[in-house]
């Protein structure tokens, strides 16, 4: 089970990455709209202090989901890197950085 939250951390990660490799090249790409799809399982836990929680559904998991309901979600993420003179439009590069296996 891999959480919602973990997602866009790890996709923040990649593309924070992706943005330092591109310092210094002379091609670069502007960071347009990211568009990201996925199943999500939704649980709803009771009692007075439940939650609802969100969690990507692997492809593939073992198992049964249960009491949980699944759902199928497209976010688009508008990214934009925060800096000390304002909002400011990023940029990628056209290379991979050494971190990729």
């Amino acid at each position: 089970m891999i959480e919602l939250a973990s997602v866009i951390m790890d996709l923040r990660a990649e593309l924070d990455a992706a943005i330092s490799a591109a310092e210094g090249e002379a091609l670069q790409f502007e960071l347009g709209t990211i568009e990201l799809e996925a199943t999500l399982g939704v649980q709803r836990t009771g009692g007075t202090g439940g939650k609802v929680r969100f969690w990507v559904v692997e492809l593939g998991a073992d198992g049964s989901l249960g009491q949980t309901s699944t759902h199928r979600i497209k976010l688009s993420l508008s990214p934009t890197l925060r800096t000390p003179a304002g909002p400011a439009k990023a940029f990628v590069s056209g290379q991979a950085g050494s971190s990729e296996e």
